[in-house]
C-alpha cells in the first residue's frame, strides 16, 4: 500500500523552470532519505540529487549544479525538486527513490513511476 508518486512533469521552453513532487502514501513515519534520478531515452538511469537528514546534506550531480535545489517536507511526506535554467539536455523521466520508516518500524526503499520533462522549443 505504500508508494510514490512524482508529479510536475511538462513541457518547458529552454530557461524555463519546473517544481517537481514526489508524494509518498500510506502508512509512512518518515522520509529518511529521497533522491532524484533521471532516464533519457536509450540510456542508462543517472543520479540528479539526494537530501538525507532534514535537509542538512544533500548532494546533486554536476550537470545540475547550481541550478537544481532539492527539497523535502516531512511532515507532507512530499519531497521537491526546483529545476530552473532547463535545458534541452534535461529532457528525461525522472524518478525519486525514498528510504521510508514505515508506521510498523520498519524500513523500505521504492521507486516512483516517474514524471517526463520534455524541454524543448
Amino acid at each position: 500500500q505504500v508508494q510514490l508518486v512524482e508529479s510536475g512533469g511538462g513541457v518547458v521552453q529552454p530557461g524555463g523552470s519546473l517544481r517537481l513532487s514526489c508524494a509518498a502514501s500510506g502508512s509512512i513515519f518518515s522520509i529518511n532519505e529521497m533522491g532524484w534520478y533521471r532516464q533519457g531515452p536509450g540510456d542508462q538511469r543517472e543520479f540528479v540529487a539526494r537530501i538525507v537528514n532534514n535537509g542538512g546534506y544533500t548532494t546533486y550531480a554536476d550537470s545540475v549544479k547550481g541550478r537544481f535545489t532539492i527539497s523535502k517536507d516531512n511532515r507532507q511526506n512530499t519531497g521537491y525538486l526546483q529545476m530552473n535554467n532547463l535545458r534541452p539536455e534535461d529532457t528525461a523521466v525522472y524518478y525519486c527513490n525514498a528510504d521510508l520508516t514505515l508506521n510498523s518500524n520498519g524500513h523500505r526503499r521504492l521507486w516512483g513511476q516517474g514524471t517526463p520533462v520534455t524541454v524543448s522549443s
